[in-house]
């Protein structure tokens, strides 16, 4: 497996910071504490705090531990032990100190004050360091480009410094409602959706993970063939209990006087998952509720079930490179649905959640489908230093360009521009249809994909509808979708050439509403031309010479097209095939 942890076992006197580790990938450190288990009387997950704060060169990282149970609960299934783990990926080479804060009380692991409680020794106070190189060639995924970033701007970043395009899988939702996990079943007698991810055990390999001998290879292979197609990303829901599905939760149950209790053994195996995704360069985009549960957590409001939430999710997932946090399908309330957060409860879970993440990964929430819906959720949170982007879902697929622009603008305006990513398209009932039903997707790759990428969108994730099986919640064969992965790689290979994250949108650089322009003045231009349009641009403020190149968005087969003088309105000429499809013109100084 690329397995990117390495552990470090630390017995009360063992001598730590012996071995050297490997930048951006995971040291785990275990400590022997009380031995205890999910149900005890004294709740582990509340009553003890433990916290390991590394330092080097003025960078801090205050990690939070959490309860592992027998420290091997993937395997073993274990509910009780005396295992507790931090997990810390350190972002560069170096020698990280290290001090330990292990202590005990009453709901402890929710307060801040490091001088609460009581300290469980010889733990507590423990002082070291933990050597640290630069990755080798041998690291894989996200282990060698490093963390994703929020770099203000609409694009994801890496650690490296390389700007990232978000593309894949926005269904199934209930991803993680997987038969191999442990504790994971529909408690609806009117819905069952859990997986096996039957059609994807093929495309598990020899080498890659399993737990408890022979389970995980259809969600582990699914991911696999996910990267193969070229696609990065995929959206998870942590939480729906009372949701569309009603499958997947980190708890020890659905019930409500379990939600302080988490399922260790399935939370393990859930990282297991999360591993392999960040070994193959796909991001975990994890939804931490859904429309119909954003009040089953302290009404709402953002204390002690919600911080203890955060913290275990923060505590156990955190360190992987790969990792953005999404606060909601859908917040907030809306006419079709009155019991939502309200403004001041969605600032208080933004704030906790990035305050206590020592990664401060990337950040977004999902919006509302209608404009006036979005807009009355979305703009008091414009300008606020904790929220790093959106998720949007655009009802209509032909408003998803606007949108984007609209959005794009505003957050600029507010001298904190968002990362903007397109999320779930509408209507909900249709999405991405199946090939066998839409095999050319020709307007969602006018609409969506190209709308959302020449509006300076950073991705688009592909939400599959709930009318057309394999739908939003039973899908397990993304085979179903093979038609949309393939145009959607044409896409990302073009933009990658480009100096995508310098160009802006410019539409009216095109005469008569043709399509779409995203340029560099005065240097690149892409064009989008609708279908059965013709090419005329632009270029009195451009000089010098220019080549045009036409490019099949459907096939990517490129065919050098003429060469234009700069200094006035050129047309670009005629495309080499039918001009009642689409197509996409790059133009380049000529060489």
């Amino acid at each position: 497996m690329k397995n990117l942890l390495l552990l470090l076992l630390l017995a009360p006197f063992s001598i730590w910071g012996q071995e050297v580790y490997q930048a951006h990938q995971a040291v785990v450190m275990d400590f022997d504490g009380p031995n205890t288990y999910e149900k005890a009387s004294e709740n582990p997950f509340l009553a003890y705090r433990l916290q390991v704060r590394f330092s080097l060169d003025g960078q801090e990282f205050n990690v939070p531990g959490f309860y592992a149970a027998d420290g091997n609960a993937a395997e073993t299934g274990a509910e009780a032990g005396n295992v507790w783990r931090v997990i810390f990926t350190p972002p560069q080479a170096g020698t990280w100190q290290y001090a330990v804060s292990f202590r005990r009380g009453y709901r402890l692991a929710l307060e801040d004050d490091p001088y609460l409680g009581d300290p469980i020794r010889p733990h507590d106070g423990k002082r070291g360091v933990i050597t640290v190189r630069e990755a080798d060639e041998a690291a894989e995924g996200f282990a060698k480009s490093g963390r994703l970033q929020y770099q203000g701007n609409a694009y994801l970043h890496t650690a490296d410094g390389k700007a990232l395009l978000k593309f894949g899988a926005n269904s199934p939702e209930n991803f993680l409602a997987y038969a191999d996990i442990d504790g994971t079943y529909a408690y609806d007698p009117e819905k069952s959706f859990i997986k096996t991810w039957e059609p994807h055990i093929k495309d598990w390999q020899e080498g890659d993970p399993l737990w408890m001998k022979d389970k995980g290879k259809g969600i582990i292979g699914a991911l696999n063939y996910l990267a193969a197609q070229g696609m990065n990303v995929v959206y998870a829901l942590t939480l729906n209990i009372e949701g569309d599905a009603r499958d997947v939760w980190p708890f020890i149950s659905h019930k409500k006087g379990d939600r302080t209790r988490y399922d260790v053994s399935k939370l393990a195996q859930w990282d297991i998952i999360f591993s392999h995704a960040e070994a193959l360069g796909i991001i975990m985009h994890l939804i931490t509720q859904e429309k119909e549960n954003e009040l089953i957590l302290d009404d709402g409001n953002t204390a002690f079930e919600r911080k203890l939430y955060y913290r275990e999710l923060v505590a156990r997932f955190a360190h992987h490179n790969n990792i953005i946090w999404n606060m909601g399908e859908e917040n907030g309330q809306a006419p079709f649905w009155r019991q939502g957060q309200n403004d001041q409860q969605r600032f208080a879970m933004i704030r906790y959640l990035k305050d206590h993440d020592p990664y401060r990964n990337p950040l977004v929430i999902h919006t509302m489908s209608e404009a006036h819906e979005r807009d009355r959720i979305i703009s008091p949170l414009l300008g606020f230093d904790r929220l790093d982007g959106l998720s949007l879902q655009v009802s209509w697929v032909h408003n998803i360009h606007q949108t984007v622009l609209d959005w794009n603008e505003r957050s600029r305006k507010a001298n904190r521009p968002w990362l903007m990513m397109m999320d779930e398209i509408g209507p909900w009932y249709a999405g991405t249809k199946p090939d066998d039903i839409d095999p050319e997707h020709d307007s969602l790759r006018q609409f969506v994909l190209w709308g959302t990428m020449m509006a300076g969108g950073g991705g688009v994730e592909w939400y599959f509808g709930w009318h057309r099986p394999p739908n939003d919640l039973n899908a397990e064969d993304w085979r179903s979708r093979e038609k949309v992965w393939q145009q959607t790689r044409i896409a990302r290979d073009i933009f990658q050439t480009l100096p995508y994250t310098e160009m802006v949108a410019e539409d009216a650089l095109l005469a008569d509403e043709a399509g779409y322009v995203f340029h560099q003045p005065g240097s690149v231009w892409l064009v989008y031309l609708f279908p059965g349009k013709s090419a005329r641009l632009d270029l009195r403020e451009a000089s010098g010479t220019f080549q045009a190149t036409w490019i099949n968005p459907r096939t990517g087969e490129r065919t050098a097209g003429q060469q234009v003088e700069g200094g006035g309105w050129r047309a670009l000429g005629s495309p080499p095939a039918a001009s009642e499809r689409d197509w996409v013109i790059l133009l380049k100084k000529a060489e």
